[in-house]
């Protein structure tokens, strides 16, 4: 029996701002956590690879507005930042 992987702590070091700013990245990097595992079989952000992470911004978003897109791209740009990725997305 695996513990279940804690998010919040994972970017505890990385999340700044509002109470409601961290809450919502917070949010956001757990339904991408999600959507992965689901999708790739990759429980934690430690295995991702960049392919995981633009799949998710190109398909799992596809339908959604530019500005809900916008709001996952600054989370996945903080998730870069927590795994000291230099990964650049264009979306």
């Amino acid at each position: 029996m695996s513990k279940q992987f804690d998010m919040e702590l994972f970017l505890a070091g990385v999340l700044t701002g509002s109470l409601a700013t961290r809450q919502r990245h917070l949010r956001q990097a757990k339904i991408i956590q999600a959507e992965i595992a689901e999708r790739w079989k990759r429980e934690t952000p430690w295995v991702w690879r960049r392919k995981h992470v633009t799949w998710f911004l190109e398909h799992r978003l596809d339908r959604r507005s530019d500005a809900t897109r916008y709001y996952y791209l600054l989370t996945v740009r903080l998730l870069a930042r927590r795994l000291q990725k230099t990964w650049v997305f264009n979306i």
